[in-house]
């Protein structure tokens, strides 16, 4: 069974982000109300505490102790204070006193000379006498109240408002900052001071510097152009496949002319407020020119750049004036401003073409997957700094890593290194360079098949895909073969093409379609049942064929005609507006090719399949004992060993 090498995520799986619960912040003036009552409870229960664990604590009496005290002579000051007495006892008592009727069962007994009591509700008029007889002295206070109480009764309500509508200010404040701030754009700008990006750390794109070599000496020397009546060009666009490093060559264009670079995703200046993508545009641009010589790097720009007015009912009114905002300010250079724009995409078919036309983006530089020795020397970049073993050939790695961009080729030096730590060595190896190939290409490795029957279809499925490659002239060689399931794939048939591929000719397509269908045609010759292994090779076969009918024009019956749908303009109901440039009968024409092709193609597999079956059985119980067969032995068995006689020590290039 045949999957694409590069897998999608699995759909379902939910991103980090959006699990996570929001968070709720209690604001501040709840912790102010919070605090101020965490100082009233202490402010009213500090005293009671205190009195409560002092040497002397004071004991509540009835009012005919008190009196009996009085009589007694053994009051020695009291303090009156409305019904409350408090006072001190000449002696210490003790309360309840053994005996007495007050004294409940289980009552704590408490000694002490500090006392209160409670007058009577009704007046008793000889107590002021028989405590001036008695020689007690006698204090009279007002019915005062707590300082800090009385402060915060006064004051507290005031502070709350006061602080509450100093909280509320701020908030507004913050949100009009944002409100106000909403035009102004979102680049962020590196200095000239930073560490800076070169020309050397920048591999595998020659052709991409030589171009850009002149950008810099202008930055550099602009006096020595303007002198001349010359005009550098205003505006280069990166054109090429993501991981190319557009990104990285414009930084490294702004470290060689030492000067600042300011970097923005186009995606960033579009919102759902209209006039605020043009009012970002307009600031990054007076930002730039104020710090020139600079240059603005915008990446993605197909996301504000799209042709203007496509599809149905017309365009993006925000987009588009966002657009036009952008297409005046790169009017609006003077020749003496020294400041490049520069933008990176890989959709060029679908920019407006006011964007492409000369003044403005004029000048486009193709930012190409790197050949083998431009794989080589970016190899050699991502390596530095890398202990790496005496048998690492990197012009073997990048002979295998054919289709591979600058990214690709640093999340493998990255995953051999992160292999070569779990493994607890001090050196990273070839065979972790090999691991890591198949880990990203193939995916991770699951638990081999448990079930005997699906074991033996996968067998035969990839016995079949690996058979046909071995005998068909024009298809690229099998590297190895293996059972054991990569991935989302139960079984991989690897692949490594002979060399870089730019051109394809229609055998060769023809070779791919016969190696697509010999997993399917395996399974009805060998086991007589088709099973669903092959649903991806069927839908990879369909679409080869119709390309090479309805674009390629590699149809006898068709002829040389393009009946491909017009990729300049890929809006969104684009296609339905403006219908099908050829007619019904024309599209079941192209139908009919397409099916007569791939029926064609499996007659032809089928036929070799049942012409060498004892290979095929061969080769599946090959793979049935060990899981896993070299290209070299796949070779052997299918009687063409001289073809190929360095596949056994290169690593994967491509993966059912």
């Amino acid at each position: 069974m045949q999957f694409p090498p590069n897998k999608k995520p699995d759909q379902n799986t939910p991103s980090d982000d959006g699990d996570k619960p929001p968070q709720f912040q209690i604001p501040r003036w709840a912790w102010l109300v919070v605090g101020l009552v965490l100082l009233l409870w202490f402010t009213l229960r500090v005293p009671e505490m205190v009195s409560s664990v002092a040497p002397n604590p004071v004991i509540d009496v009835p009012y005919s102790v008190f009196r009996t005290q009085v009589d007694a002579g053994n009051v020695q000051e009291v303090v009156l204070q409305q019904d409350q007495v408090r006072g001190t006892f000449r002696s210490a008592i003790t309360f309840p006193e053994d005996g007495s009727p007050l004294l409940a069962q289980g009552a704590v007994q408490r000694t002490s000379r500090e006392f209160s009591t409670t007058l009577l509700p009704v007046p008793d008029s000889s107590l002021v006498d028989d405590l001036r007889e008695k020689g007690v002295t006698v204090v009279a206070r007002t019915n005062e109240i707590n300082p800090i109480l009385l402060f915060l009764f006064n004051w507290g309500p005031l502070i709350l408002l006061l602080g509450f509508f100093i909280w509320s200010t701020r908030r507004a404040q913050r949100q009009m900052t944002g409100v106000f701030g909403f035009g102004r754009t979102q680049a962020r700008e590196y200095s000239a001071e930073r560490p800076k990006v070169t020309f050397a750390d920048v591999a595998g794109q020659e052709a991409a510097k030589s171009e850009l070599v002149e950008i810099v000496d202008f930055l550099k020397e602009p006096d020595k152009y303007i002198a001349l009546g010359a005009r550098i060009p205003r505006g280069v666009l990166l054109v090429g496949p993501p991981g190319t490093g557009k990104t990285l060559l414009a930084r490294a264009v702004a470290g060689e002319a030492n000067v600042a670079f300011f970097s923005i995703a186009a995606s960033e200046f579009v919102e759902m407020f209209v006039g605020v993508g043009a009012s970002r545009v307009r600031d990054l641009f007076n930002r730039a020119k104020a710090a020139a010589p600079a240059i603005v790097f915008i990446d993605e720009i197909d996301a504000v750049g799209r042709q203007r007015g496509a599809g149905l009912g017309g365009g993006n009114d925000e987009r588009e004036q966002t657009l036009n905002q952008m297409l005046a300010e790169m009017d609006g250079f003077d020749r003496t401003e020294s400041v490049i724009v520069m933008a990176a995409t890989n959709r060029p078919d679908v920019l407006d073409p006011a964007l492409l036309r000369p003044g403005r983006f004029d000048r486009q530089v193709t930012v190409a997957l790197p050949d083998r020795k431009g794989r080589f020397d970016i190899l050699k970049v991502h390596v530095r700094g890398k202990p790496l073993g005496e048998d690492v050939n990197l012009e073997q790695l990048a002979k295998a890593t054919i289709g591979f961009s600058g990214a690709d080729i640093a999340n493998l030096t990255n995953e051999a290194a992160l292999t070569a730590a779990r493994r607890s060595r001090k050196r990273i190896t070839m065979s972790d360079f090999f691991d890591a190939f198949d880990r990203i290409i193939l995916g991770t490795q699951s638990p081999p098949l448990s079930n005997e029957h699906e074991r033996r279809v996968t067998a035969f499925h990839e016995a079949g895909h690996a058979l046909v490659a071995a005998l068909t002239p024009r298809a690229d060689p099998v590297l190895k073969v293996t059972i054991v399931p990569r991935g989302q794939a139960l079984g991989v048939t690897a692949i490594m093409p002979e060399d870089d591929r730019r051109n394809y000719s229609k055998e060769y397509l023809l070779a791919q379609m016969h190696v697509l269908l010999g997993g399917r045609a395996a399974e009805e010759v060998a086991i007589g049942e088709i099973t669903t292994g092959a649903s991806n090779d069927l839908q990879r076969v369909t679409s080869l064929a119709r390309r090479m009918v309805g674009t390629f024009g590699m149809s006898d019956a068709i002829g040389p005609l393009n009946f491909g749908e017009d990729e300049r303009q890929p809006f969104l109901g684009y296609s339905l507006s403006q219908g099908r440039t050829y007619s019904e009968a024309t599209a079941a024409r192209i139908d009919s090719e397409v099916r007569h092709i791939v029926d064609k193609a499996y007659e032809e597999t089928r036929a070799l399949i049942e012409e060498n079956q004892e290979k095929l059985q061969a080769l599946a119980y090959e793979l049935l004992n060990n899981e896993v067969v070299e290209g070299s032995r796949v070779l052997e068995l299918a009687g063409k060993a001289e073809r190929e006689e360095e596949l056994a020590t290169s690593p994967v290039q491509s993966g059912d």
